[in-house]
């Protein structure tokens, strides 16, 4: 099983990037895909994820309205766009994959949820927002 993150890189505040995570060695569309960030010194946060049809997907507050999250199946990737970055968005940028059914997600259990524990997780991918 293989997740490869790519596209982070230097970009100024105010900026976009689109980051991609390809999957490898596992039925892609069977499973939900999330990504997540970490910053130095900072606890790793859930970032967006999407199901494994498309059909849900979900952001955590920070990121609202400036990323978004999408899927080619055909492909096996997902992307994140993300706009108007700002510095606060730095860190290192990677994703996870897990199989649990999106048929039983709840409102207080998803992808994105504390408690949801994903299966696979790859490499991540720098991103740098500074002038």
């Amino acid at each position: 099983v293989q997740l490869q993150a790519s596209g982070g890189g230097l970009v100024q505040p105010g900026g976009s990037l689109r980051l991609s995570c390809v999957g490898s060695g596992f039925t892609f569309e069977n499973h939900a895909i999330g990504w997540f960030r970490q910053a130095p010194g900072k606890e790793r946060e859930r970032v967006s994820c999407i199901s494994q049809s498309g059909g849900d997907t979900y952001y955590a507050d920070s990121v609202k309205g400036r990323f978004k999250i999408s899927r080619e199946n055909a492909k096996n990737t997902v992307y994140l766009q993300m706009n108007s970055l700002n510095p606060e968005d730095t860190a290192d940028y990677y994703c996870a994959a897990d199989p649990y059914p999106e048929g039983d997600y709840t409102g207080s259990f998803h992808c994105l949820s504390p408690r949801y524990q994903y299966r696979y997780r790859g490499q991540g991918t720098l991103v740098t927002v500074s002038s």
